[in-house]
């Protein structure tokens, strides 16, 4: 159960610590400082009677609230005003600005056309600059533009300046034509005339050097033009190509580091064993929020709520989604997405290569109606006395073993056959290969039978069916196949899928056919599993025990767990410190198929949770905490908002009522076991809550919540300490401990219908304290005792208690007073006591005594 503490508790009614204790003091709740922690029950009791404070302090809270609203709103308006003002300014600077900016842009232009006149004007050296080495070739060819354009210029300056002239000189030569002609004697100075007269109708030498000197120019500035503009397209063309290879070059470094970080996750993916092909797919819990969706999905929330929008089904952030709709979200987004359910979270799942598969032993669960022989059939393979040494004669927790048939092994889990333990024999068809449905020839299909027949089926195992005590009168197999054929159980005979073998568990006739059958539907399965990995399965059974600790037994699926691995089993986690076999015996190693003890988990498992083992402690110890910080919290809002609030509300109710329970038990099995049984009772006229139910020993928090709650104690193979009794007969709680659970579901169903008539009454007589073991002849080990409560008599039953563990039932064989056989031993006095057929007493034992009385039924 979830605890609080009293600073936690404080602060959600927004006070000190200091007044809080007050107020538990009025309330007469104990609490010894700030840190003292407080049990839910009275939790729910503090905030129930101090709700008057909460809605207090809830309306200053939100008149504080509407203040700073107001604050707020005030702040905000003057915000928006004070920035209007600064846009306001913002606006006029900018204007004034752009105004300046102008005058500065109309100097500028004036400045640069005076400089292109001066320029103009300028004597110009037409002679080709040197162009320093650094200047890149873009810069070479601008300024070798610059220069031809210039060239140009120049040129057309010239034949503007010699357009006049030539005009001039047309116009002499016309007035000369145009002049009377001397018709006076030939003289040298009038040849000379004329021969430059005919010189100038053709071209003269100097006009002719000039027209070849102007081609010769343009030829040069044609070819440097021409080579400029290669020039040009050469660099854009290289440049281009660098631009190219660049982006090339980017690109195939995206696709290596791509392809890399897609080599490492299968690389990772592999060495996990885990499917590669699921590499990339989000794992969505079931009834994940909009929010948790998109954390997962790493995209803004805002495109989730959107899409949900267009599908018509518009959420919150916090309201969760149905899997279809986190299926047609995660597709829209383009995302692959796999939705997990509660019990899929906590599994493991692992891909295995098919070369890497070796045969293994098939494990075989036995299954049946109560007394149609399960156990006594395990007996007969085993050859050894199961039965025997169980209360009342029915398995009360799962067991597994091995059994050797020539060269190949056969792995059995026993589940009980009453159907209270229905969970229990559920799980165990769940990690089964072969289901053994045992059916009594002379009882025929019971209801428990027909629960098996549907386990089964849900796991989809075969079944093979052995139809035992055939050797009784009136045993009659036929009888048995045809009502198992009415729920799909037709024999192989008849046509059907399902193998029958005939036996006699006690006679132990038909027992090796059986074994036969079972390996030939092995075969037909061809089990396999990899060996050569790290070690997964399931726990079977876990419990407490004072010298070793948690104890957990575990079925291999695939791996090999060798001693000293790290793994995570549920919410525990440790490393493997020791391993038993099914007889006792230590082993190193244990491959798929093998049921193995192991010891050192840090807390005790669940029955049924799927253990791995991990390479790295850490990362085990990380998973466990992470799972268990996630199931706490589900607890307490669970409790808080289910089960404690209803719980005071419906006790003031008069017309409703409840019987609380405490449940504590020896192992997890048999608190599934009573809690699935209580669940089916009536709860019409009386309710029965389960307050709080886990695996060890009566403590006095245990009786305390059970004081707090009105509840009862129920212990199932587990005894209260001496603190727990004395605080329970203080208070007035009562505790009621059990070794068969068809006594405790009998007087639960009488006390909830109000009818309970007992005829036996237990009555404890005395309690005493082991301080020594001693051997003594005829009688073997012997405990030296003190007795601290009541008297103890020869005659007595006595109970051997040990760290809150019931380890003997049974009668005293001897009890002394010093070396005299004596009746009895009052409390205060030192003696020796004999246990019938027991013989493990070890110093710090409790023995308590008790008689059976036999009280008449009242009406």
């Amino acid at each position: 159960m979830a605890k609080t503490r009293v600073h936690d508790l404080a602060k959600e009614f927004g006070m000190t610590s200091k007044e809080m204790l007050g107020h538990l003091a009025d309330m007469k709740i104990p609490a010894k400082s700030a840190s003292s922690t407080l049990e839910d029950a009275y939790v729910s009791m503090i905030r129930k009677k101090m709700a008057p404070i909460l809605e207090a302090r809830a309306a200053e809270i939100e008149a504080a609230k509407q203040a700073e609203a107001e604050e707020k709103a005030k702040a905000e308006a003057e915000e928006r005003a004070r920035a209007e003002e600064e846009r306001l300014e913002a606006e006029k600077r900018r204007e004034a600005e752009r105004a300046k900016e102008a005058e500065e842009r109309a100097r500028l232009e004036a400045e640069r056309k005076r400089k292109e006149e001066e320029e103009r004007n300028r004597v110009r050296d037409n002679a080709p600059k040197s162009v320093p080495s650094m200047t890149s070739l873009l810069d070479q060819i601008a300024q070798q533009e610059q220069i031809l354009k210039a060239q140009r210029e120049e040129q057309a300056a010239k034949k503007a300046e010699a357009a006049p002239s030539r005009s001039r000189r047309g116009n002499q030569h016309a007035t000369a034509k145009n002049a009377p002609k001397d018709e006076g004697p030939a003289t040298p100075e009038k040849a000379a005339t004329a021969r430059g007269r005919g010189k100038r109708k053709g071209h003269t030498e100097d006009d002719g050097e000039d027209r070849y000197s102007r081609m010769a120019k343009a030829a040069e500035e044609y070819n440097r033009e021409r080579v400029l503009e290669e020039a040009r397209a050469s660099v854009e063309e290289a440049s281009r190509e660098s631009t190219g290879r660049r982006k090339k070059r980017k690109e195939r470094r995206q696709k290596q580091a791509e392809q890399a970080a897609k080599e490492q996750a299968i690389e990772e993916a592999i060495a996990n064993d885990q499917n590669v092909a699921e590499i990339g797919m989000v794992k969505v819990p079931t009834g994940s929020t909009v929010a948790e969706l998109a954390e997962l999905l790493d995209v803004p929330a805002s495109d989730i709520v959107k899409r949900l929008f267009l599908l018509g089904s518009p959420l919150t952030m916090t309201q969760s989604m149905s899997d279809d709709l986190i299926e047609l979200v995660a597709d829209d987004l383009g995302r692959e997405v796999k939705v997990m359910s509660r019990e899929e979270e906590n599994s493991f799942t692992f891909y295995d290569d098919p070369s890497d598969l070796l045969p293994r032993a098939p494990v075989v669960t036995v299954m049946g109606h109560v007394d149609h022989g399960k156990t006594s059939l395990l007996d007969a393979i085993r050859h050894t006395g199961v039965a025997s040494g169980e209360a009342g004669g029915i398995t009360q927790a799962i067991g597994a073993s091995q059994v050797k048939i020539g060269d190949r092994t056969i792995t059995f889990i026993d589940t009980p056959g009453h159907e209270t333990f229905t969970a229990m024999r559920a799980r165990g068809a769940k990690v089964t290969d072969i289901v053994i449905l045992i059916v009594a020839a002379d009882d025929g299909v019971m209801p428990q039978t027909v629960e098996s027949i549907n386990h089964a089926k849900a796991a989809g195992v075969p079944i093979i069916v052995a139809v035992n005590k055939i050797d009784k009168p009136g045993a009659n197999p036929d009888r048995v196949r045809q009502e198992l054929t009415e729920y799909g159980i037709i024999p192989e005979e008849w046509g059907g899928q399902n193998m029958f073998v005939n036996i006699s568990a006690k006679k132990k006739i038909g027992i090796d056919e059986l074994l036969e059958t079972v390996l030939l539907q092995a075969d037909v399965l061809e089990l396999k599993a990899n060996p050569n990995t790290f070690a997964s399965g399931n726990v079977l059974e876990a419990k407490l025990d004072r010298g070793r600790g948690s104890v957990a037994t575990v079925l291999v699926t695939r791996g090999t767990l060798h001693i000293g691995d790290s793994l995570v089993a549920g919410m525990a986690y440790g490393s493997v410190r020791a391993m038993l076999d099914p007889k006792g015996r230590p082993v190193t190693e244990a491959g798929p198929s093998d049921p193995v003890e192991i010891l050192g988990l840090q807390s005790v498992p669940a029955a049924g949770d799927e253990f791995r083992v991990f390479t790295e402690a850490r990362e085990a110890r990380a998973l466990a905490e992470q799972r268990a910080l996630k199931a706490r919290i589900e607890e307490q809002n669970r409790v808080k908002h289910v089960t404690l609030e209803t719980l005071f509300s419906t006790m003031e109710d008069a017309e409703v009522k409840e019987l609380n329970l405490v449940i504590k038990a020896d192992v997890q099995g048999s608190i599934e076991a009573l809690q699935d049984s209580l669940d089916k009772m009536d709860q019409s006229e009386v309710r029965i809550n389960t307050i709080h139910s886990a695996v060890g020993a009566i403590t006095e928090t245990d009786v305390t919540l059970a004081d707090a709650s009105n509840a009862i104690i129920i212990g199932f193979g587990v005894r209260p300490d001496a603190k727990a009794r004395s605080a329970a007969e203080h208070q007035g709680v009562e505790i009621r401990c059990y070794d068969v659970i068809y006594k405790a579901l009998e007087d639960l169903d009488a006390a909830r219908i109000g009818m309970l008539k007992p005829t036996e009454v237990e009555v404890s007589t005395g309690m005493a304290l082991v301080l020594d073991t001693f051997k003594v002849p005829k009688v073997g080990i012997a405990a030296g005792v003190r007795v601290e409560e009541g008297e103890i008599a020869a005659t007595n039953s006595v109970r051997l208690v040990r760290d809150g563990i019931v380890v003997y039932n049974g009668k005293i064989a001897s009890l002394r007073h010093y070396k005299e056989d004596v009746k009895t031993l009052r409390s205060g006095l030192e003696g020796g006591i004999g246990l019938e057929n027991f013989q493990d007493i070890k110093p710090g034992d409790q023995i308590e005594a008790y008689r059976i009385d036999e009280v008449a039924r009242t009406e």
